[in-house]
């Protein structure tokens, strides 16, 4: 339709993601009355309402849920248009913005970005952590080339290519060092420390303690692995990390590491993008870095565990 320009469709969308005139003109980096404005502009090209406006919140007519979703589609397919010249070019160069979800980024972020450097000079590397939702929903929008999660995601719109394996230790406190791991069914009798809601690692830990949705008043919850390692040396419990994150989380932490019986729980890391996506052989390189950086980090667990305790 003649006068709908992309700045309409960029806007809009920002609308429709945050439900709020304020966050998403902060999100555009322009003012709220200049993105009401925008927004009224185009509801006259329209000549239909997009919005209900309240005092508090706002939200989407039916007609502008399905606009929302059609722009969506467009600025999707207008984003692939420059996708294509940064797949065209050699070396890879430009922006990549790469998602990591917080119980990956504190442990492998800072070699992947130091070896993707120094693979791809040119690339301007826009690392971003979230929980796996967030970064899902900002991948499908368009707002991020790639993703470092657990796998399986099972989205249709993803690509998935798993790169390594890990464990998950036992974290408890120095005076149960010399006692015998606890099995899977015993842990679900102790105070366990599980992250909180919205964390795949949480979901994990949760299936192989067998666990019901509904959590027993021995469970408590923490915002961070750190959190959780500090909670369990002030005797108050015990929890699951990643092998990734003991030797960060426990060295200044009056805590013994263990490894659990087996089956002992694992979790796969991958990596995901769209499958449209123009750059999918470049992230292939990217994500064989990955793999590389995983593969090469130094058995903590094991190391630790020789430590403070098996």
């Amino acid at each position: 339709m003649i006068g709908i320009s992309m700045k309409h469709l960029r806007y809009f969308e920002a609308l429709a993601q945050y439900q709020h005139f304020g966050r998403a003109a902060e999100a555009c980096a322009i003012s709220q009355p200049a993105l009401s404005l925008q927004v009224k502009e185009l509801e006259e090209i329209l000549g239909a309402v997009l919005v209900e406006r309240g005092s508090r919140q706002i939200r989407l007519t039916r007609l502008g849920a399905e606009f929302a979703a059609r722009g969506r589609d467009i600025l999707r397919s207008v984003d692939e248009l420059g996708e294509l010249a940064r797949a065209s070019s050699s070396p890879f160069a430009g922006r990549l913005g790469i998602g990591v979800i917080p119980t990956v980024a504190p442990y492998l972020l800072p070699a992947v970005i130091s070896d993707l450097s120094r693979t791809f000079p040119a690339l301007d590397l826009y690392p971003r952590e979230a929980v796996t939702q967030k970064l899902i929903e900002d991948l499908i929008r368009g707002q991020l080339d790639a993703a470092i999660v657990a796998l399986p995601i099972s989205e249709p719109a993803l690509a998935e290519l798993p790169l390594f394996d890990e464990e998950f230790v036992l974290v408890r406190s120095l005076a149960d060092a010399k006692r015998p791991v606890p099995s899977r069914e015993m842990l679900r009798e102790m105070r366990l420390l599980l992250l909180e809601e919205g964390h795949c690692f949480r979901d994990q830990a949760i299936s192989f303690c067998s666990i019901s949705p509904s959590l027993p008043r021995s469970v408590m919850e923490g915002s961070s692995l750190s959190t959780l390692v500090q909670m369990v040396g002030a005797g108050i419990g015990v929890t699951l990390i990643p092998e990734m994150a003991v030797e960060n989380e426990t060295h200044a932490a009056p805590v013994s590491v263990a490894r659990l019986p087996e089956p002992r729980p694992s979790r796969s890391i991958g990596m995901v993008w769209r499958k449209t996506s123009p750059l999918a052989e470049h992230l292939q390189q990217v994500a064989a870095i990955v793999r590389q950086a995983g593969q090469s980090r130094p058995a903590t667990g094991r190391r630790r565990g020789s430590k403070k305790g098996q």
